[in-house]
């Protein structure tokens, strides 16, 4: 029974909408006392928001982690038909949700929505999972999770046009994928999806960096996480800069990036889990692999940041000159 309200708990954790800030420049003279109880409810909302977060992390820490006979005994069950047994597995993997989700950070999406998606991701996986082929479930979810997330970001906080033809093969990827895992437990390599798509492993490269770069303009740069990649792009938040960026194809993006240095482009891609990298490396990592410091990477990131704000993304950026000087929005 203790069990069940606690699913329930999950079940209903929702976001509210209305938690959304609208930013106030810091240089408005006046604000209304109506404004004002505004901004002072939204500051409530959002703290509430953040304790709901602490409150729920509380909860699904009392919940012991299960032994991989436990996860055989309640998968049988499960495909038994048994609810409760569905429950058990989920709270005892609520903790895994979060830590894919907190990977996610500064995607464009709350730490709440994420785990929510990443909740659904959860579900579908012990819809789906097949405790006789022997693998772990944890192991098997993992990609159902991180699946429900991605996905969740590249459709609510995509800030990139993708082509249509490309988003047809990210759909056969996807299938692809779902297939592989069900059968062997673990994600395919590039390879072994071009053999199962018949099409050639460049294509599969190509298609499985496009959501990466989706969510990468609202990645943090930095280990303070103080700025992200947009701030060299846009100095302000305007939505004709947002527009245009919109605008951006994937491949305008690459072209971007074959300006930059062997060097450049490798590090920028490390760091934001582009191409090849899948997840980002620190900074310390980073160094490691081209045997310079910390700091010193952190200039080279930074530079580098610059010349594309500068260089080729700038120069597509100009196109959109005219929205740009109506909202008087100067690129720094």
């Amino acid at each position: 029974m203790k069990a069940n309200k606690r699913m329930a708990a999950v079940d209903t954790v929702d976001i509210d909408e209305a938690l959304q800030e609208d930013e106030v420049p810091e240089t408005a003279p006046l604000i209304s006392d109506q404004e004002e109880g505004v901004m002072e409810d939204e500051e409530l909302e959002a703290n509430a928001s953040e304790d709901l977060v602490k409150l729920y992390l509380q909860e699904i820490g009392r919940v012991p982690l299960l032994t991989r006979e436990e996860e055989v005994k309640l998968a049988k069950r499960v495909a038994r038909g048994e609810e409760k047994a569905r429950q058990q597995l989920a709270l005892a993997n609520l903790r895994l949700v979060v830590s894919i989700a907190k990977r996610h950070k500064g995607s464009g999406l709350p730490l709440l929505d994420l785990i929510q998606e990443g909740n659904i991701g959860l579900m579908k996986a012990i819809e789906k999972f097949d405790y006789t082929k022997g693998y772990k479930f944890s192991t098997y979810a993992t990609w159902w999770i991180r699946q429900a997330i991605t996905r969740a970001i590249a459709d609510k906080a995509r800030t990139i046009r993708i082509p249509t033809h490309m988003l047809e093969l990210m759909r056969k990827i996807y299938k692809a994928e779902e297939e592989y895992v069900q059968n062997h437990g673990t994600p395919p390599t590039s390879e072994e999806l071009a053999k199962m798509l018949r099409i050639p492993h460049e294509e599969i490269q190509r298609a499985r960096k496009i959501t990466p770069y989706t969510r990468s303009f609202e990645e943090p740069v930095g280990d303070e996480e103080e700025s992200v990649l947009g701030d060299f792009i846009w100095a302000e938040e305007s939505s004709a800069l947002r527009k245009a960026l919109q605008e951006l194809s994937v491949e305008e993006l690459y072209e971007a990036l074959g300006e930059l240095t062997d060097r450049e482009r490798r590090i920028i891609e490390l760091r934001f889990g582009l191409g090849d990298s899948r997840q980002p490396m620190t900074l310390e990592k980073v160094g490691e692999q081209f045997d310079l410091s910390r700091e010193r990477i952190r200039q080279i990131e930074k530079e580098t940041l610059e010349k594309l704000a500068h260089g080729p993304l700038r120069k597509r950026l100009e196109q959109f000159e005219s929205l740009i000087q109506e909202e008087d929005i100067q690129l720094s």
